[in-house]
């Protein structure tokens, strides 16, 4: 999803919104069957604005426009690469997507800022929320997972740094399907995975055409949406939604 200069530069790393975005808790939709496991996809975990940051800091008042084109041209190529059958995992096409993104915009990425640019992906740290909700969560006996395109050593690195070992019991790579979601394959790994049916398989989103790809696997969906994003007009919607993860502890501990 991309992001716009005022969201990335504006937003300060430590001031993560608590209030629910879902209207109130009778309009949120409860799972018929107990949830057991959440799947998180990895930025409701992770914190991608220093990403953007550096591509500021390395073209000053050129970096949104590079990490719009960015994120837009990453996510398109992990698309249209499942739909064609020509995977490439997302570190590669990450990295495609960058060269791409600085030339449509005629930016002189040397190989050095471009390796500079990946690197963050491998530094990124968690949302200040992210360990009290796992640990809440984790006590409360709920089993967690990744499930996200990013790469295991995208996961692993991440989980490393925000010093989170342990606290998932799978990290599931869209490489073991060798198909990016939302395609249905890399969804099923949850079920796989956990050996639970869908529907006591929590999935938290952080985009909303995720929530949507979910959705219509069959998971019940929890939309993390910290960017305070419109839903996306594709026929569902998630059953419910919050700014932060304080709000998705809340649901599961009331579901």
């Amino acid at each position: 999803m991309p992001f716009n200069r005022r969201e990335f530069l504006s937003l300060a790393p430590g001031g993560v919104a608590t209030s629910l975005l879902a209207a109130k808790a009778s309009a949120e939709v409860r799972p018929k069957t107990e949830i057991k496991a959440i799947a998180f996809d990895a930025f409701p975990i992770f914190d991608p604005r220093p990403v953007f940051a550096r591509a500021e800091e390395l073209f000053p008042g050129r970096g949104a426009d590079l990490s719009n084109a960015w994120r837009t041209r990453q996510f398109e190529y992990a698309w249209l690469r499942t739909l064609s059958h020509r995977y490439a995992d997302f570190w590669e096409v990450t990295q495609d997507s960058l060269i791409y993104a600085a030339k449509s915009l005629k930016l002189d990425l040397s190989a050095a800022q471009r390796d500079r640019l990946m690197e963050a992906y491998l530094e990124i740290r968690a949302w200040p929320d992210a360990l009290p909700a796992l640990k809440t969560l984790q006590a409360a006996g709920v089993r967690l997972a990744f499930l996200s395109n990013f790469t295991s050593k995208m996961l692993a690195e991440g989980i490393r740094n925000a010093g989170m070992e342990g606290m998932f019991e799978h990290l599931l790579s869209a490489d073991r399907a060798h198909a990016h979601k939302p395609d249905p394959r890399a969804y099923r790994l949850g079920v796989e995975a956990f050996k639970l049916k869908r529907e006591e398989i929590l999935f938290a989103a952080f985009a909303g055409w995720d929530v949507a790809g979910a959705k219509w696997f069959g998971y019940p969906t929890f939309w993390v949406n910290r960017l305070k994003q419109p839903g996306e007009e594709l026929g569902v919607t998630p059953d419910a939604v919050g700014s932060d993860l304080e709000a998705l502890v809340r649901f599961v501990k009331a579901s």
